[in-house]
């Protein structure tokens, strides 16, 4: 398993690292850990130790350690480097070449991929002197994990935030991949992902509770992989991928359905993802409907089924589904699985739609069956695309 060091700076959001540790432990990497003089008035070493299961070097001139030069050994030990959070003053030492502590100087004496997690105050965000000191750092190779937008210690709603620790996990992760394989390089993959919406009126619509999550996530991984990526999504709230070939904005099923059908002929693999509605209002008024004494009744019309037809049409893709059921789970998918001329089935329960996590079963037309217990989306896309490899190398 890879080797992840992690420097911990004095900012706020120190306090956040030892999620960050706990995640990547549960994962199974090793982990080590360096901390700032600072950083301890935040959050304890031995926090962290008990979370890393290996001892935290916070003193460049302790003497209890084995022979070696430690910044040395630790520099070559790493796999990856992490610095989270990553403050205005450390990001201006490493710019400027001053290493004057522990962590300073390991991230001078290392060779290997170094992450700085931005977090700090907005005024110190927008600093020009930052954005002089990230670009030069950025021409000599390091790399940095942006901030998001959030409630920061100042009192004030800003960017500056610590972006989410399970985000900052997938981007390491996602480094490895991109230094190991990219088996996936020359091959089309499309991809549904987000809700529906069917109008009823210009303020009115019927759509469903899908946040996009797993659609964006098996996104992020198939870009990681090396596919060149086209992402159709319906409306959601999350952050469009970095690296795809094409984004399709749509609205409607209809508009999804016109979007896929254009564009699946030319791809390799196929992804139906999305949840869209199966019926629209057959009659859709160009006013706001306004309320009366009298019922309201609605008449639904069926929508194309998207999946069905990319079923229909393919040639050589590989096409996988996804079934996200509230009763008799399985049996559903198997039946989806043959009517729509699937490779595969994603099984999951609906009612993990708006979580961060997910438990799936994948059904296989061979009659194969693989069960993933519940993890972030993130980890059951990988999961997903491992079978999807295993697809590709039958072709």
């Amino acid at each position: 398993m890879k080797n992840i060091l992690i420097g911990v700076t004095g900012g706020i959001a120190a306090y956040k690292s030892a999620n960050i540790i706990s995640i990547l432990k549960k994962k199974g990497y090793n982990v080590k850990v360096i901390m700032t003089e600072s950083a301890t008035n935040i959050i304890t070493p031995q926090t962290l130790e008990t979370l890393s299961r290996n001892r935290v070097v916070t003193d460049m001139w302790e003497r209890n350690h084995q022979v070696e030069v430690e910044h040395i050994s630790l520099a070559e030990w790493a796999d990856v480097f992490l610095i989270a959070p990553a403050t205005f003053n450390i990001i201006g030492k490493v710019a400027n070449g001053i290493a004057d502590d522990m962590l300073s100087t390991v991230i001078s004496a290392s060779k290997k991929p170094i992450y700085f997690a931005l977090a700090m105050n907005v005024n110190m965000y927008e600093n020009p002197i930052l954005k002089e000191n990230i670009k030069k750092l950025e021409n000599l190779g390091y790399k940095f994990i942006e901030s998001d937008e959030g409630f920061l210690a100042c009192n004030v709603n800003a960017k500056g935030r610590l972006k989410n620790e399970s985000e900052i996990v997938e981007i390491i992760e996602n480094e490895f991949i991109s230094k190991t394989s990219k088996i996936l390089k020359g091959k089309k993959v499309l991809i549904t992902a987000g809700r529906t919406e069917e109008a009823l009126d210009p303020i009115r619509y019927f759509s469903n509770r899908s946040s996009g999550q797993m659609g964006y996530s098996l996104a992020k991984v198939a870009i990681s992989l090396g596919a060149e990526v086209t992402l159709v999504s319906g409306p959601t709230n999350l952050e469009i991928p970095s690296g795809l070939k094409e984004f399709v904005s749509v609205r409607s099923a209809i508009d999804m359905f016109h979007a896929v059908m254009e564009r699946f002929d030319e791809q390799d693999v196929g992804i139906a993802c999305a949840a869209v509605a199966d019926y629209r209002p057959k009659e859709v008024s160009e006013q706001k409907i306004k309320k009366s004494d009298s019922e309201l009744t609605i008449v639904f019309e069926r929508n194309p089924d998207i999946l069905f037809n990319m079923g229909k049409n393919k040639k050589e893709q590989i096409l996988i589904g996804f079934a996200a059921e509230t009763e008799n789970i399985v049996q559903n998918a198997q039946k989806k699985l043959v009517k729509k001329n699937l490779d595969f089935i994603v099984a999951n329960n609906a009612q993990n739609m708006q979580k961060s996590t997910n438990s799936i079963q994948i059904i296989k037309k061979n009659g194969e069956s693989i069960v993933f217990e519940e993890s972030p989306k993130s980890e059951i896309a990988r999961h997903i695309f491992n079978e999807i490899i295993k697809e590709v190398q039958k072709k």
